[in-house]
């Protein structure tokens, strides 16, 4: 009796998990499930994209403070008036 009081339970346990296996695949197959797979997945190749461009930006600018270093003119390796990017084009335009 106790035995199949057990497979009893055992199959009503499997028999939910598998009912809920079945519904959850059958709503990821819908166009909304498809649509938020989709969404997630642009999500993190967002973040991932966002966290990309803070880390080359953070490169570029200890790159340049480390230029600017050695190349400043407090230390006599360039001479002259610097000119700013905004210059440099008005200057070209002439």
């Amino acid at each position: 009796m106790i035995g199949r009081l057990f497979y009893v339970a055992a199959g009503a346990v499997v028999g939910g998990y598998v009912v809920h296996r079945v519904n959850r695949a059958r709503n990821a197959l819908t166009p909304g499930g498809i649509a938020d797979r989709v969404e997630n997945r642009v999500g993190q190749y967002k973040g991932a994209l966002r966290e990309l461009n803070d880390d080359l930006a953070e490169a570029v600018r200890e790159e340049e403070a480390e230029l600017l270093r050695h190349y400043s003119p407090s230390r006599g390796a360039v001479s002259g008036p610097t000119i700013t990017p905004k210059e440099s084009s008005a200057r070209r335009d002439d």
